[in-house]
């Protein structure tokens, strides 16, 4: 009889765990797909089509590193089957809206599973261990296999439409692939070793690998936050002392301090995107990667002019 009952509620627990998945395949509706972040929005519209819809977990206009969940937010997880994470620190606040939802154990995509990941730089990363940069998808080759990744997990829980995505993702990529090789083909000659760049904010890093260029130093201690006096001077003797050529600013989180960086460093800044901001569209992370990209070749050309 014990027998009996342990391999009854084993069953109970198997089936537990495989329904929610085969529900997905065979009610014969389209997917209802929650994202976290602006680029996410774009991956997967790409890749779904018309087969489903994609939902954002927040509106827009909501800053993700400051947001705080709201009930109306936490409550439309109910109705999604599937969400998709960046899951590497950037939407952290998804985790506190599922733990909170009618539907905690939702499944989930992990789109940066088994992709390479940048150590975090700056202030905040300093005697924190081994933290992660998780602005992956300010990457091109970072967002190919995200894409990817999303695309091939779609696919196990809607089979009908698995070709359908994995065509999706493979012309996706293409084009992507087409907006780096571009950029890069613009670049005559490549930065050499004494071609030093720092950033306002910890993100670009991804972006600026694309070029072969590595991070020397970044402003902010954290995103969002502002250095102290002593900090902001400490940061402009380095630049100086480095010797950097270049600072990457954030265009969506302008403040009077880039200024007088500016001013008493003597080094040009240009303003990229975050894409964090704005509306959720299918265009916006191409729209806007090509916006850094060519702000990176321009910042580059005239530094070596």
């Amino acid at each position: 009889m014990f027998r009996a009952t342990l391999a009854r509620r084993l069953l109970s627990v198997f089936l537990a765990c495989a329904l929610p998945a085969l529900a997905l395949a065979d009610t014969g509706k389209p997917l209802r797909i929650g994202i976290t972040l602006h680029p996410y929005y774009s991956y997967v519209s790409n890749i779904v089509g018309d087969k489903a819809e994609v939902v954002p977990l927040i509106p827009a206009g909501f800053n993700p590193h400051a947001y705080e969940p709201r009930a109306e937010d936490i409550k439309r997880i109910g109705t999604l089957d599937v969400i998709v994470l960046n899951g590497v620190g950037h939407d952290d606040f998804a985790d506190r809206m599922i733990a909170a939802s009618e539907k905690p154990n939702i499944t989930t995509i992990e789109s940066n599973s088994n992709v390479p990941l940048l150590a975090a730089t700056g202030v905040a990363a300093r005697g924190a261990g081994k933290v992660v940069n998780p602005h992956t998808f300010l990457s091109i080759s970072a967002s190919i296999a995200q894409v990817n990744n999303i695309a091939r997990e779609l696919g196990k829980l809607d089979p009908d439409n698995a070709k359908y995505y994995s065509q999706n993702a493979r012309a996706y990529a293409k084009r992507l692939r087409k907006l780096r090789a571009e950029a890069l083909a613009q670049v005559t000659e490549a930065p050499g070793a004494e071609f030093r760049v720092a950033t306002i904010h910890a993100a670009y890093d991804y972006l600026v690998r694309e070029f072969g260029l590595e991070v020397t130093a970044v402003v902010e201690p954290a995103h969002g936050i502002e250095p102290s006096p002593s900090q902001l001077k400490k940061t402009i003797d380095q630049l100086k002392a480095l010797d950097v050529k270049v600072i990457f600013s954030e265009m969506d989180f302008p403040s009077a301090y880039v200024e007088t960086i500016q001013r008493e460093s003597g080094v040009k800044i240009y303003p990229l995107t975050h894409i964090s901001y704005g509306d959720y569209s299918k265009e916006k992370y191409e729209v806007e990667m090509k916006r850094n990209l060519d702000t990176v070749v321009r910042a580059i050309k005239e530094s070596q002019a």
